[in-house]
């Protein structure tokens, strides 16, 4: 997979978090914040970290920010500033802005001003934590949207050596099959032969409504 070049603004612990994941995936990732010692904790875990003011014009322009593929925008509770580093971000060009919001009205205004997703760090990890207490074959759990998430699967029983035409999940659960992992190998846009063997965690986009449905019926 190709290395993608990442901005993080707001070095925090969701951010700096975000940050040293990032770089540990095999990214380039310049990390920005005001606080100097907190850029000073994170140098060794990123490529690059500077202390900057991310509100001023001047000095996003002369860190080359526009030529990065990715702007994660995670300040904390100024809104304010929050809502000024996203427009700013657009401005310049960047096509993919994520920014953290606080409440649903800011992430109204981060939308309408331009943000490509807004996350809300607590309420996404709640949510995961509550559908990984529930069930250990769900593993992992992204929400993209308000009814649409993203979940990493762990195949049931009934699943085992059938394929994906025998089990037809589009009809039965309502999910969209993007990958099948295996170990350490993932099958990206399984086609409808590929047999799930124990063990293959599936990688599924449904909505919300369907995967309640699923863990009730299947995994209680």
């Amino acid at each position: 997979m190709k290395s993608k070049q990442f901005v993080v603004i707001g070095l925090g612990r969701f951010g700096s978090s975000v940050a040293k994941t990032l770089y540990s995936l095999g990214n380039e990732v310049l990390a920005i914040d005001k606080d100097e010692e907190t850029v000073q904790n994170i140098s060794d875990f990123v490529t690059h970290a500077v202390q900057a003011d991310a509100t001023d014009e001047s000095t996003i322009r002369s860190l080359g920010i526009r030529n990065f593929d990715v702007a994660v925008v995670t300040i904390g509770s100024d809104i304010q500033s929050s809502v000024m580093v996203t427009l700013l971000l657009k401005e310049l060009g960047i096509k993919y802005v994520i920014a953290k919001a606080h409440n649903d009205l800011h992430a109204k205004v981060l939308y309408k001003i331009g943000a490509d997703r807004v996350v809300f760090p607590e309420r996404d990890m709640g949510v995961r934590v509550a559908h990984n207490l529930c069930t250990s074959n769900i593993l992992d759990f992204i929400e993209l949207s308000p009814d649409y998430n993203i979940i990493e699967l762990t195949a049931i029983e009934e699943w085992h050596n059938k394929s994906l035409r025998e089990l037809d999940m589009r009809n039965q659960y309502g999910f969209n099959v993007m990958a099948i992992k295996r170990g350490k190998e993932i099958d990206v846009s399984p086609g409808a032969d590929d047999v799930i063997k124990p063990g293959d965690v599936l990688v599924v986009i449904s909505t919300n409504e369907n995967i309640r449905k699923f863990e009730n019926e299947k995994l209680r």
